[in-house]
């Protein structure tokens, strides 16, 4: 009696973790290349333009508040650049939570680890850096605001 050692050693399967993966990376993609990518292709108008159009509307809706008339606030346009901007948020917010997924499927049929957390972490990179950018816009429209009112004599 010969005894044959025929251990078949089962690898994990890799589908999900790869493919959660690929789509973190696509969502580390979409929050980063528009930030770089858009502001040249179209640029954004100058910042002193900004601050007086800013300052306008501001001393408008102040006008029609001393006047007691409601203030209508004139219709702007989205310029491509924000357009795309907007797509490219949405798109690595959706990534990157679809990554994220993707990851936690594979946990739960006991795939590879590596490449589920691989997909995790590009997937919450992609949310994180995209929080960020809309962070730093808040921060940037603050000072705008602050100086525009000081400008004027708010403060």
């Amino acid at each position: 009696m010969t005894a044959s050692a025929t251990t078949s050693s089962a690898t994990p399967s890799r589908r999900l973790g790869i493919i959660g993966s690929i789509v973190g990376m696509l969502a580390l993609m979409a929050a980063v290349l528009p930030h770089w990518v858009v502001p040249m292709v179209f640029p954004p108008p100058p910042a002193d333009k900004v601050i007086v159009d800013t300052g306008h509307r501001i001393k408008d809706r102040i006008v029609a508040k001393v006047k007691g008339v409601e203030y209508q606030a004139p219709k702007v346009e989205k310029s491509a650049g924000r357009s795309w901007s907007e797509t490219g948020s949405v798109a690595a917010i959706s990534l990157g939570l679809l990554a994220i997924l993707l990851s936690v499927l594979a946990l739960v049929f006991r795939e590879e680890r590596l490449l589920a957390g691989v997909a995790a972490a590009l997937g919450t990179g992609a949310i994180a850096i995209e929080i960020s950018f809309l962070a730093m816009g808040l921060l940037l429209l603050i000072v705008i605001l602050y100086v525009v009112a000081n400008i004027i004599g708010l403060f």
